[in-house]
């Protein structure tokens, strides 16, 4: 049963949300409308209401040309249209232009792109870019190599894929720690919690956090297919050097490591281990020594995974700024205070 009166306030306001909810019928003119119809707003005393198109056509009406009631309504035309973008965006092919995406679909382009992100969130090539990487993600398991991942979701090769600030290469993100079993233990720390976790090679990760829970998330999301198994009493000893190099940076942790990151990103992180305790370098210093640019310094800083043992926060803008910092700018200044105090007790 229609309530009349919200039908009358949906077609005064021209709601396009109760579009395919009723139709309005108006007898001055004998015609049927949608609620979003743009036509001049009839008298109330001249309109009934029908719950569809079919039963407003058999009590004598005809649909209007303007609006088009019986047929799908200009929103649900354009979720039609973004849909069938998708799907072309989707094929293996080259990605097509907003352009060449435009003349396929029949509207211009800013029409699309505002169409697209309305629906989305995104933008076409955003879009475009994050279902590529999720086939790629969902392939890399069962693929021979990762080329041939990349190349089965649609990429020319694999240089795009490391130019991705991810804590995993390619090759690594296609097992995920598949077979591996990591052991992990959480305690409370000066700069709030820490998880360390360790495979057969040594320590994989080292986060700061503020509870347990986050940084359990954060670890299974990094290994994703390993077995994560609690070891408080076998880590224990390594959790004691670690927080002890954080109480006395002066005491520094020698813990065996296992860098899982492309080989720039290992550059970087081997780097970085070289920069003496209470000194730091900016991001275009450190780029000139590997022959790089500050951006892809800054970004293989960013994946780090083992905060602390590899010393990112070392690393400061070039107007001596903090610059960022993944697990927070307070926890840099923190770790920079306490090693400049600890460096110049020893000189």
């Amino acid at each position: 049963m229609l309530d009349l009166d919200r039908c009358w306030q949906a077609v005064c306001a021209r709601d396009a949300a109760h579009d395919g909810q009723f139709v309005f019928a108006v007898r001055s003119t004998g015609i049927y409308c949608r609620p979003s119809c743009p036509a001049r707003r009839p008298l109330r005393h001249n309109v009934s209401f029908h719950a569809t198109p079919a039963s407003a056509a058999a009590a004598g009406f005809r649909p209007c040309k303007r609006c088009s009631p019986q047929a799908a309504s200009p929103a649900e035309q354009l979720d039609a249209l973004v849909a069938a973008a998708c799907r072309l965006l989707s094929e293996p092919a080259q990605t097509p232009t907003l352009e060449q995406l435009a003349a396929r679909i029949g509207l211009s382009p800013s029409h699309l792109a505002r169409a697209f992100k309305a629906r989305t969130g995104l933008t076409p090539k955003a879009w475009a870019s994050a279902q590529r990487r999720a086939q790629l993600e969902a392939g890399l398991p069962q693929a021979g190599s990762v080329l041939d991942a990349a190349l089965a979701a649609g990429y020319s090769g694999t240089r795009a894929l490391y130019e991705h600030a991810d804590a995993l290469s390619p090759t690594q993100r296609r097992k995920q720690g598949a077979g591996e079993t990591l052991r992990y233990s959480i305690a409370a720390c000066p700069l709030g919690q820490l998880l360390l976790a360790a495979s057969t090679r040594g320590a994989c990760a080292l986060l700061f956090g503020d509870s347990a829970e986050e940084l359990e998330k954060q670890l299974q999301q990094r290994f994703a297919a390993a077995q994560l198994v609690p070891d408080d009493r076998g880590l224990g000893d390594w959790l004691g050097q670690v927080i002890g190099q954080l109480e006395a940076p002066q005491r520094a942790a020698h813990l065996p490591l296992d860098l899982r990151g492309t080989a720039f990103q290992q550059q970087v992180w081997r780097a970085l281990q070289h920069i003496p305790l209470g000194q730091t370098r900016s991001y275009g210093e450190l780029a000139s020594s590997l022959d790089s640019h500050p951006r892809a310094v800054a970004r293989a800083c960013a994946s780090n995974p083992l905060g602390l043992l590899v010393p990112c926060h070392r690393v400061i803008g070039a107007n001596g700024a903090l610059s960022g910092y993944r697990w927070g700018l307070a926890r840099k200044a923190t770790l920079l205070k306490r090693e400049a105090e600890a460096s110049a007790t020893t000189e």
